[in-house]
């Protein structure tokens, strides 16, 4: 949800420069099922354009006709959708449309946490009624900052209240140059993920091959120190090197990433944590246990993409505690 948001904001400062009032969207609640869960956002631009969904289309044509009196009274409303006779999903969301009109020092406390990678909080107060009212609106909670989406009109923090805890971006580190570290990047951008991209000095590619990628290194195995490895930062070694990957191996061997993959069969895996234990025995448990090779699940990939779209279903495995499955045989679990 984070770099959905992350995504909104630029989206509203970009909106600004072009003399754009913008429309702030949150799924604030759900009776039921829907396509999309609470805490779900967009932007509603003035000009009509939406940045985002909410849903799956159907939704988004109603919040852009509701959001014309935001626009016009500046004044926040709720919103209901009954997907039960038009999507099928059984559910009725609660949707708050307010002004988004961030001040300065939100946009600069805002992209400081993204930056430095810290947790903040999402509050967004609202009523479950169709009704415009003054007070309904969202604030963050920064480190040490509580700050309003809009100056506009002050928050009534007596009505109920939505709250979102916002982890930082999700991050997707890198080591490789090679055609299928390009085509696994490109696709973690479009999950919103942060790339990091290390490559060897020596290598031909340089940034302008990893289109998407936030930051980019040119750096010897024997030179590199991890920085910023987190919970919420998963590593594909794919040197399609030995030697290279067991180097950065060894260097990563004290950080506490959620997940980390290596390329290649299974007895190279085996050769690279066997040397790693016998160099470094002192080496935890966890840390080996996050190790996964041959990295991706089991969808019978062959081409780079295929292979790229196992590995991201993995660590959405691994980083979600879920047990891969075809969702028709969730469902009949439901129902025994």
């Amino acid at each position: 949800m984070t770099h959905e948001l992350k995504k909104l904001v630029q989206a509203f400062i970009d909106a600004k420069e072009q003399g754009l009032k913008s429309v702030l969207v949150t799924v604030v609640a759900l009776e039921g099922s829907s396509y999309r869960k609470p805490g779900v956002r967009m932007l509603v631009l003035e000009n009509g354009k939406m940045i985002g969904a909410v849903s799956g289309g159907c939704v988004e044509k109603e919040i852009l006709i509701q959001s014309q009196s935001v626009f016009e009274s500046t004044i926040s409303k709720v919103m209901t959708y009954d997907g039960r006779y038009r999507l099928g999903c059984e559910g009725v969301l609660y949707i708050l449309l307010e002004p988004f009109n961030p001040s300065p020092l939100f946009i600069e406390t805002f992209f400081n946490a993204i930056k430095n990678r810290e947790l903040f909080k999402v509050s967004s107060f609202y009523k479950k009624e169709e009704i415009a009212e003054i007070g309904f609106g969202t604030k963050i909670r920064f480190q040490n900052i509580s700050l309003p989406v809009s100056l506009k009109h002050a928050l009534n923090s007596d009505l109920l209240v939505f709250e979102e805890h916002m982890s930082p971006c999700f991050r997707l580190v890198l080591f490789g140059s090679e055609h299928d570290a390009v085509i696994l990047c490109n696709m973690a951008n479009l999950m919103g993920w942060e790339v990091v991209i290390y490559t060897h000095p020596l290598e031909e590619k340089t940034a302008k091959d990893f289109l998407g990628s936030s930051n980019f290194h040119a750096i010897a195995p024997e030179m590199y120190l991890p920085d910023g490895i987190d919970s919420q930062t998963a590593i594909v070694l794919m040197n399609h090197s030995y030697s290279k990957d067991l180097l950065f191996l060894m260097a990563l061997k004290e950080s506490k990433p959620a997940y980390i993959g290596i390329l290649g069969p299974t007895h190279r895996r085996e050769k690279l944590l066997n040397e790693l234990i016998e160099k470094h025995p002192e080496v935890s448990t966890d840390f080996v246990n996050s190790i996964y090779g041959p990295a991706g699940l089991n969808i019978g990939s062959v081409t780079p993409q295929e292979i790229a779209i196992a590995i991201i279903a993995e660590i959405l495995t691994v980083i979600r505690n879920e047990h891969p499955m075809f969702l028709r045989d969730k469902e009949s679990l439901f129902l025994k």
